[in-house]
């Protein structure tokens, strides 16, 4: 196994590792991009939750569209996303999202959301709105959303699917032992069901799924969640490093190296996984566009 630097909650903070510095965002393409969001009050979750990625993606022009407002209904410890009680639902929101697409020019988007435990259907409509929206726009664009839980209502995950994304993508976060402390609105085994439910209404959308790791968790218990989400049959898998957004948030307890990672990765694809991303800086919609593409590769060669 890889070297490793631990941390504990009562240690001063450590600077981070080489792997995980990266440069302030600044390029033209970022500065345009972000504009453009501000004039068109969209939400992206690259900011919302302070991705360490956003100044390449936002470079090359792409993002991951935060829709359903941007206080979320939860609280969970790890996220830098605000929550409370949400504003009104924007019924116009799906079609400036699509307008944005459509702007951008873009080939492969990502759709997220807050949790929206306030709304009978958890936003699911929005969701399938803001896929129909952007299909009649930009009909070559490949779709890829980022749904919650919606309290485990399979017909909130069915309105979605039957809006036609290109990858079905729903977090786990955690291992099973650290879900009341990391996300005590979630639920595990209800992220199971919805993966598997997914698979089983529309075996032809890709089923995808993202952990964090430095929350406290053993190597042991991400292999056995590796092979729950196998169980059901998800496919694509990305793996990145937990970093606190603030003291009030869940403590990191220790960096993981890149050599880790990789072995991660490679457990991950002896599993059956199709494609897997695991890397310090990745998250579940970095590069998602070339995830994309190595996926349709690989089942292309099956």
């Amino acid at each position: 196994m890889g070297r490793v630097i631990p941390l504990s909650p009562s240690q001063p903070k450590l600077p981070k590792p080489d792997w995980l510095k990266v440069r302030a965002p600044g390029s033209p393409s970022y500065l345009r991009l972000k504009a453009l969001m501000r004039e068109l009050h969209l939400h992206t979750v690259c900011e919302e939750a302070q991705c360490p990625n956003i100044g390449e993606c936002w470079h090359y022009g792409t993002a991951t569209f935060m829709i359903l407002g941007q206080v979320c209904t939860r609280a969970c410890s790890y996220c830098a996303v605000a929550h409370g009680r949400p504003a009104a639902l924007d019924l116009a929101e799906p079609e400036r999202v699509a307008d944005a697409i459509r702007v951008l020019d873009l080939n492969y988007v990502v759709i997220t959301s807050v949790d929206r435990d306030d709304l009978a259907d958890g936003g699911a409509s929005v969701f399938a709105d803001t896929i129909r929206q952007t299909r009649a726009r930009v009909p070559a664009c490949r779709i890829e959303v980022l749904i919650p839980d919606f309290q485990g209502s399979g017909e909130a995950l069915r309105t979605v699917l039957d809006a036609r994304p290109d990858v079905l993508n729903h977090n786990t976060e955690t291992v099973p032992r650290l879900y009341r402390m990391a996300r005590s609105g979630g639920r595990y085994t209800r992220t199971l069901e919805l993966l598997d439910r997914s698979r089983q209404y529309a075996p032809d959308i890709p089923t995808k799924t993202g952990l964090m790791v430095g929350l406290g968790e053993e190597w042991d218990e991400l292999v056995a969640t590796f092979k729950d989400l196998r169980s059901v049959g998800c496919q694509v898998l990305t793996v990145g490093q937990y970093l606190r957004p603030s003291p009030a948030h869940a403590p990191m307890m220790r960096y993981y190296h890149p050599d880790e990672f990789r072995e991660l990765k490679d457990i991950a694809l002896d599993l059956g996984f199709v494609h897997v991303e695991s890397g310090p800086l990745v998250r579940s919609s970095y590069h998602a566009h070339e995830t994309a593409d190595a996926f349709d590769r690989a089942t292309a060669r099956a």
